[in-house]
């Protein structure tokens, strides 16, 4: 008996998303972690050398709606995302906005 048991691609592309999720269960939130960190370290580092310092506030909440926007239409699949996941993604995106609403860089003339 193998370890891993080939997805059958047959039915759809989707089945087979949803296959890999049953059997390695952390896919899809280390999925969501890798794009939330592509977009905040790449858009921090982007921003650093054009301008010389980089808005963490902002790049947060930019890659909280981009994780998010990833996040919901794989909801519409069944078995796809775990309810928790996308609940964490909404919390994480709500705390950054938060953040960036409340940052003292924002209020200063």
């Amino acid at each position: 008996m193998p370890i891993y048991e080939a997805p059958n691609l047959t039915s759809g592309i989707d089945d087979a998303i949803v296959d890999v999720v049953t059997e390695v269960s952390v896919f899809t939130p280390m999925l969501l972690l890798f794009i939330f960190g592509v977009v905040f370290i790449g858009g921090m580092i982007s921003q650093r050398k054009r301008t010389g310092f980089a808005d963490m506030p902002m790049w947060a909440t930019i890659a909280s709606i981009s994780t998010l926007m990833i996040a919901l239409p794989l909801s519409l699949t069944a078995g796809l995302i775990q309810l928790e996941a996308l609940a964490i993604v909404v919390a994480i995106t709500l705390m950054s906005g938060f953040w960036l609403f409340w940052d003292k860089n924002r209020n200063e003339v």
